[in-house]
């Protein structure tokens, strides 16, 4: 939510709650100036994190995403790395991760900047428009009229 010139911040505290044996990862953002609120909460459980922690980091991300708690490429990454970390971790149960979107909207136009310019100049309209067909071949002369068959005719009443 932006209000004037100030960009949102968000915090996500993730939770490796060992006594249920399950992650929580609970998604705060600046509404107010200096104030956190609780957006969402999801809780995902161990067999679920294993698996998608074996299957790679795009498939831990696709399982921590959901309806109420997607974020961006960027953030979610790192979200994950974190998810990782609290799961290979003997002594550490929970993680805080802050981000200012400011930082994702720089990034955003930095890539932006920075894509290679096209080498080729754009073929000229002639170019592009240009036939492709062979010349030396001649439609052949259609003699015959088209003809409508009075049957076919059908009488519309404008009544309606």
């Amino acid at each position: 939510m932006m209000k004037g010139n100030t960009v949102m911040k968000q915090k996500y505290l993730i939770v490796n709650d060992k006594k249920n044996k399950q992650f929580k990862i609970q998604e705060f953002a600046e509404l107010d100036k200096d104030s956190l609120s609780l957006l969402c909460e999801e809780t995902y459980d161990y067999k679920t994190i294993k698996s998608a922690i074996a299957a790679g980091e795009d498939a831990l991300i696709a399982a921590l995403r959901t309806n109420n708690l997607y974020p961006p490429g960027s953030y979610a990454h790192q979200i994950a790395v974190a998810v990782i970390g609290l799961h290979k971790s003997k002594t550490s149960s929970s993680v805080e991760l802050f981000f200012d979107d400011i930082e994702l909207l720089t990034q955003k136009r930095q890539a932006v900047q920075m894509t290679p310019e096209l080498d080729e100049e754009p073929a000229e309209l002639d170019e592009v428009l240009e036939d492709e067909f062979d010349d030396k071949e001649d439609i052949k002369k259609i003699d015959s009229s088209l003809k409508i068959a009075d049957d076919d005719y059908v009488d519309i009443d404008d009544d309606d």
